[in-house]
């Protein structure tokens, strides 16, 4: 499948209302500042700029609901970039947070599931080369793990 193609199928798997806030903005000055990120861009502004700092990532202060919001834009900045400055770390760090007990794991339809696992074997398969790069192949088949739909 074509980048094209995957983007197609996030947006249209994970729809919904874009979030007023994203974070609880009113907990604290960091929560408001990554509030104010990611409210001032779209699902098409969002770049590493925005997200691929892992020290000062807004993704790691949203909602659940903001994150499904969000899918499509993560899905999108993990394949343009997986051959550069890799934002698959982070993907895979969101993916996989909480482990099983996973928020937003259990927020998610089979299909929405079953479409995470189809991109990480994609994945997998056609970026084997980054993904040791990354030293992110033990996390990628983790999160492979606890995405499966039941």
């Amino acid at each position: 499948m074509q980048t094209e193609q995957w983007l197609a199928e996030a947006n249209r798997l994970f729809t919904g209302p874009r979030p007023e806030h994203f974070t609880n903005y009113q907990h604290c000055d960091e929560c408001a500042e990554h509030d104010q990120t990611l409210r001032e861009h779209d699902l098409h502004s969002l770049t590493l700029e925005q997200l691929g700092n892992p020290g000062w990532d807004p993704v790691c202060f949203c909602t659940v609901e903001a994150k499904l919001y969000l899918m499509p834009a993560l899905v999108r900045l993990t394949l343009e970039t997986i051959e550069g400055e890799a934002y698959i770390d982070q993907f895979l760090f969101h993916l996989a947070w909480n482990g099983a007990d996973n928020a937003l794991v259990k927020r998610c339809s089979s299909e929405q599931r079953e479409f995470i696992c189809r991109l990480l074997s994609f994945l997998l398969e056609n970026y084997t080369e980054q993904v040791d790069q990354g030293f992110c192949g033990d996390q990628l088949l983790s999160v492979y793990e606890i995405w499966q739909p039941d």
